[in-house]
């Protein structure tokens, strides 16, 4: 048997994103986690486009009143695309004039990067919010620099013309498909059989690009249906990532703040406090997607091992025949001596007799204790 200290352990958790992908599974597999990584779509950066470099001219020709940065990879990226043009220098100058507004702590820990200091910061990191900010100062007759995220302008540059003001886009990077498609269907697939503990989100288009891969493997009423009942987490960085699974009427589940950390410490919290342990004479049972935990511990089963004792777990100490057992083993080899021997396989690998009792001419049940 494999220690199982930590509260993570025996979770299998697939990571959607392909940034800070390595810096998330770290945190995860410190905490006992089984990581894969399943990006459901890629950023592409737009740091050679001659429409960022020119509407990057026309910026620094013009100086904004306000400079509206909607994402720090967005806002690192633009500085950088105009390093390599040689406008660094021009653009950043141009930026101390004006009022700078952050969507969110990351976009303002950007700015800060640059030696520039965030005017404002939206609490909630939406753009609905950023908007109603400035709509309710008022925009008439300002210059306003807006750099976009890779899904669009979410509204900001339509509404802030209505209302009068001159607006230059900046579009620093877009979505594309992922890299390598082929790991996408099949940890979406392995959530819907079961197989997945929990998939992490950490941006809106990732969810939605990743709703989009379930609507065209078929799966979403077992993804749904997994995800009501607790058995499968789908752990979202905030709310605003969130919206594309409850529209889709999934559950979704996020920290109080919405950051990567309180991700993976909303995770720990989660397995922590809503797993219940099966009381057996050997200590708690746990039964994960692709594992059981026995007092602390992961139990070294074959996968037919892992079926029997996940049956016997959801029946809570009551009987299944050897035909209902004999159901779950591969193959023919679905007889009552072969029953018997897998039973006799799964108690030698749990290092126990006693967690799994023999019912005289009736079958087997799991041994649950008060």
């Amino acid at each position: 048997m494999t220690d199982a200290g930590e509260p993570l352990t025996g979770c299998v958790m697939v990571i959607t994103a392909d940034r800070r992908k390595r810096e998330l599974a770290s945190a995860l597999e410190r905490r006992g986690a089984s990581v894969r990584h399943a990006a459901a779509l890629s950023t592409i950066p737009h740091l050679d486009d001659a429409l960022l470099i020119e509407n990057t001219r026309a910026v620094i020709a013009n100086p904004p009143d306000v400079v509206v940065a909607t994402t720090g990879i967005g806002f690192r990226g633009w500085v950088e695309a105009a390093d390599a043009a040689g406008l660094a220098e021009d653009l950043l100058a141009a930026m101390r004039g004006a009022r700078l507004i952050a969507r969110g702590p990351k976009a303002r820990g950007a700015i800060q990067q640059q030696g520039l200091e965030a005017d404002w910061v939206a609490e909630s990191e939406t753009a609905a919010e950023l908007r109603d900010y400035l709509l309710a100062e008022g925009v008439d007759g300002l210059r306003i620099a807006v750099q976009h995220h890779g899904n669009g302008s979410d509204g900001l540059d339509e509404a802030f013309t209505t209302a009068g003001a001159t607006v230059q886009s900046l579009v620093v990077y877009g979505w594309g498909a992922p890299t390598d498609p082929v790991p996408h269907r099949q940890m979406i697939a392995a959530a819907a059989d079961g197989c997945v503990d929990a998939v992490l989100f950490t941006s809106a288009p990732g969810a939605s690009a990743w709703l989009a891969g379930v609507e065209e493997v078929g799966v979403l009423a077992p993804i749904a249906a997994r995800a009501a009942t607790g058995d499968l987490v789908l752990a979202c960085v905030g709310p605003v990532t969130a919206a594309p699974l409850i529209e889709a009427g999934l559950t979704a589940h996020w920290p109080d703040r919405w950051r990567l950390g309180a991700l993976v410490r909303e995770l720990v919290k989660h397995y922590s406090e809503n797993t219940a342990a099966i009381p057996t004479p050997d200590g708690g049972l746990v039964m994960r997607a692709t594992s059981a935990i026995l007092d602390g511990r992961v139990l070294p089963l074959t996968p037919t091992g892992l079926e029997i004792l996940r049956a016997l777990a959801a029946a809570r100490g009551n009987v299944l025949t050897r035909e209902q057992l004999g159901e779950l083993l591969p193959g023919a080899q679905a007889g009552p001596h072969a029953v018997e021997a897998a039973i006799n396989r799964l108690r030698e690998n749990a290092g126990s007799r006693a967690l799994v009792r023999t019912v005289v001419k009736r079958g087997y049940a799991l041994a649950v204790t008060a």
